[in-house]
């Protein structure tokens, strides 16, 4: 295997600003190998539930798991699905696949059966790396499956399928990487199906490296003294880069936790852990401030922290800055473009934006017909940039509307203000016009939610009696408010003085919580079939 070299020109590959990398290349000797041959082996890579592991204890791990693997008569190319919480066991999967040559397809822990059996036939995986808890959920479809020849559980009980720990303790510990390419396809990730059924993103050995280069090191300013903790899962774009590419790029360490991220849970990490990067959701961010008090702890190292998922509201913002001292980089990525694009950037935040684009990226704004839109005017984002998905697997039409040559449609709708900074108006399936204008359900739910009584909103379009689309706001409360036609009317009063009047929610339903997907996503598609099916 060719090695890769830092340069200043990105000439040979034309993608990495930075890094030059070989032909011949395979991630997991860049993301963990290295870190052995520069004198990183005894680094903590990774603190889970159970305790600390070295860059030495990983290399070992990921070895052992890749010759566990090919054991089972997996070859090169052949896809293997990996549902599985977050500890040592899932990096050790994920790279060790890759350095066998496989394909790992990393799925989501909180899905249904039914979506399991789709993902399972969708990809033809051929093998199932499952935690033994998540295990249950897999019973029902295993027999359906014809691809599928190998289960694999982590844990203690593997109801009738082997262990992973008894084929890693079989396997050797050295193993040569997989005679692999740049451009080939190293991993999968399903998208979230914030907007219907999930849809396998393929990604190269090199999307790995250009995040954790343009990104990681390039806004985070990520170094081997850094510690990161993601709230946001291993499992899913977001968090892949949070918790191992972007600390595996520079030899610092990922800070895991297997269980829920409740706003107790994450502040209990960061108080035991100390880390100084945390990585989170607009969601939980909100509820961290909706729940703690004055004698609650973070991390006294926190030096910053970045929320994605969706875009974090001025108020939450503020907030957070104004309790812990700490800026929030409110951004947006995707999974086909594997993690951020637009950023906000450490001592340069505009709370109420995504920021400007990552170096490495270019962004434009445009109509449906194509053309692009002036400064202050509401258009489709598409982004150009090193990271971008080769495609949806089985999914040509789809493949084609969203990977357009060197762009990618995002999906999204923004306006960029006159210092270059975007700013988010909601999906392109959620905007509307009311009155002839368009309505941005985000700038909405930001007025709203900046009510102390208000913990999250969303904002969808409703048909009055004359035929007419106007805003509906569906609100959960803080705790200890009781939702009432008063506060409703609150509410109401309370968005008018913040933004254009014609804009105020006409009607206002409360709720216990608001449907999400697992990355803290908003599926708005299932409050507009719940408020259609009334």
């Amino acid at each position: 295997m060719s090695e890769f070299v830092s340069t200043t020109s990105s000439a040979a590959t034309g993608d990495v600003p930075g890094i030059e990398l070989p032909v011949d290349f395979n991630a997991a000797t860049w993301f963990i190998d290295r870190h052995l041959q520069e004198g990183r082996a005894g680094n903590t890579a990774i603190i889970d539930d159970a305790g600390s592991y070295t860059y030495g204890d990983l290399a070992t791990r990921m070895n052992r798991a890749g010759n566990a693997l090919a054991s089972l008569g997996l070859q090169q190319e052949m896809r293997f699905a990996m549902c599985m919480l977050d500890t040592v066991d899932f990096p050790a999967v994920f790279w060790g696949g890759i350095k066998a040559g496989l394909v790992p397809i990393a799925v989501n822990t909180l899905l249904t059966s039914d979506h399991y059996d789709y993902i399972l036939r969708d990809s033809r995986a051929r093998a199932l790396v499952v935690s033994e808890p998540l295990l249950e959920r897999f019973k029902p479809v295993l027999g359906r499956q014809q691809a599928l020849e190998h289960v694999i559980v982590v844990g203690r009980d593997g109801q009738g399928h082997p262990l992973l720990s008894d084929l890693t303790a079989k396997a050797p510990q050295e193993l040569e990487a997989a005679d692999t390419r740049r451009d080939d396809i190293a991993f999968w990730l399903y998208s979230s199906g914030s907007t219907g059924d999930p849809k396998g993103v393929k990604h190269l050995h090199r999307n790995l490296v250009a995040t954790a280069e343009l990104y990681g090191k390039g806004v985070l300013g990520i170094r081997e003294e850094d510690s990161v903790y993601s709230a946001a899962k291993l499992f899913f774009a977001y968090g892949l880069g949070n918790g191992m590419s972007f600390p595996f790029a520079v030899g610092a360490t990922g800070v895991y936790l297997a269980g829920r991220p409740t706003p107790d849970a994450v502040m209990d990490v960061m108080a035991r852990h100390q880390p100084t990067i945390f990585c989170g959701v607009p969601t939980l961010y909100a509820a961290i401030l909706g729940s703690i008090d004055e004698n609650t702890r973070s991390s006294d190292r926190l030096r910053v922290c970045i929320s994605a998922g969706e875009a974090l509201p001025e108020n939450i913002g503020n907030r957070w800055q104004e309790r812990f001292g700490v800026e929030i980089l409110d951004g947006i990525g995707s999974t086909e473009m594997l993690h951020i694009f637009l950023s906000n950037w450490p001592g340069k935040v505009c709370y109420g934006t995504s920021g400007t684009p990552v170096p490495g990226y270019q962004a434009k704004l445009v109509e449906q017909d194509g053309r692009e839109v002036g400064t202050g005017e509401i258009g489709e984002l598409l982004i150009s940039g090193p990271s971008a998905a080769e495609s949806y697997c089985n999914q040509r039409e789809k493949s084609l509307d969203t990977f357009m040559g060197r762009w990618t449609r995002t999906g999204d709708k923004y306006l960029r203000d006159e210092d270059g900074y975007y700013h988010y108006c909601g999906r392109t399936d959620d905007m509307f016009k009311s009155g002839g204008n368009w309505v941005s359900p985000f700038e909405v739910e930001s007025a709203i939610v900046a009510h102390d009584k208000v913990l999250e909103a969303a904002v969808i379009s409703h048909v009055d009696d004359g035929g007419n689309l106007k805003p509906k706001a569906y609100v959960v409360v803080t705790q200890g408010v009781e939702p009432s036609d008063t506060l409703a009317e609150e509410l109401q009063s309370f968005v008018k003085d913040r933004i254009e009047v014609w804009k105020y929610p006409r009607w206002i339903e409360f709720l216990d919580s608001l449907p999400k997907t697992a990355t803290g996503k908003i599926q708005r598609f299932k409050l507009r079939e719940m408020d259609q099916g009334k």
